[in-house]
């Protein structure tokens, strides 16, 4: 058997459930999971389906045809993947390598479903880290005089190894409107969770000096509004009044690490479906 996912959302109403499930049954294909939501402030349906069909390489473009008209009854926005079609992920760090060595060993271990292509850095810094798993490193400097020049030549990297995702696994640098929007498809990023609180440097000492309690961390998709993209996980850790500085830096990379690789391993089962600035996981 070979597995398909269909991504559906549309305006809630009777018939759409069963009207997927007939085509499929009609089509000789099997669901073997099925999760669905409605938003109850717009009543907007989302529905994520797994099935089996004999022979899906070569039936794929019929049973898309096939489901267009279903898709226009109930005016849905929809997205057919098989499952074995595995996404091209581009990850970006710059010195602290915490999140880019989680990926890398989920991926060695193979529970990430992605190729890697390259990494790329503005600092030379994680070139040994990366260089047991076999990935090329791509060491591009970034500063204010040379970003826009360092931008283009990233975006040429990233057509010429058909990257799909781009993960920003502690990269800091802002990415500017005009990348994001040249590069037209999902990138991921991860954050502190202080924020707006604590900005700029040494954000873990200036939450220590307040005295927090909780620390997270946030994975989100990247828009050209900073750090307000749709979010899709987040996690906090309690801490007290015995925990240092080191402390909670320890405990906040872990965090991170952990936050990151459940949005990155989502996104790439297509379990996140966005609707306008928030996002339905099917976890």
């Amino acid at each position: 058997m070979e597995r398909a996912r269909l991504l559906i959302t549309c305006a809630d109403r009777p018939g759409v459930v069963a009207a997927v499930s007939q085509l499929l049954f009609e089509q000789g294909a099997n669901v073997v999971d099925s999760d669905q939501h409605t938003e109850p402030d717009d009543l907007r349906f989302f529905m994520r389906l797994e099935f089996d069909l004999p022979g899906l390489q070569q039936r794929l473009a019929a049973l898309e045809q096939a489901f267009r008209p279903v898709a226009e009854r109930f005016g849905m926005q929809w997205q057919l993947t098989p499952a074995a079609r595995v996404k091209r992920m581009a990850l970006f760090v710059s010195k602290q390598d915490h999140c880019l060595q989680e990926l890398l060993w989920l991926w060695k271990k193979g529970e990430l479903a992605a190729d890697i292509p390259l990494v790329v850095s503005n600092h030379p810094d994680a070139r040994e880290v990366v260089a047991p798993f076999g990935v090329p490193l791509h060491h591009v400097p970034v500063t204010a005089e040379t970003r826009a020049q360092a931008e283009a030549s990233v975006l040429e990297l990233m057509t010429a190894h058909q990257v799909d995702l781009i993960v920003l696994a502690r990269y800091m640098q802002i990415l500017s409107p005009g990348f994001i929007e040249r590069f037209a498809r999902p990138i991921i990023n991860i954050h502190h969770s202080f924020l707006p609180a604590f900005v700029g440097a040494n954000p873990y000492a200036q939450a220590h000096a307040r005295g927090v309690k909780l620390i997270g961390a946030t994975a989100h998709y990247v828009t050209a509004e900073l750090d307000a993209g749709p979010i899709i996980d987040q996690d906090v850790h309690r801490v007290g009044h015995r925990d240092a500085v080191a402390d909670l830096v320890r405990i906040g990379r872990r965090v991170e690490r952990t936050v990151l690789a459940r949005a990155v391993d989502w996104h790439l089962e297509d379990r996140v479906l966005l609707h306008g600035n928030k996002t339905v996981v099917f976890a």
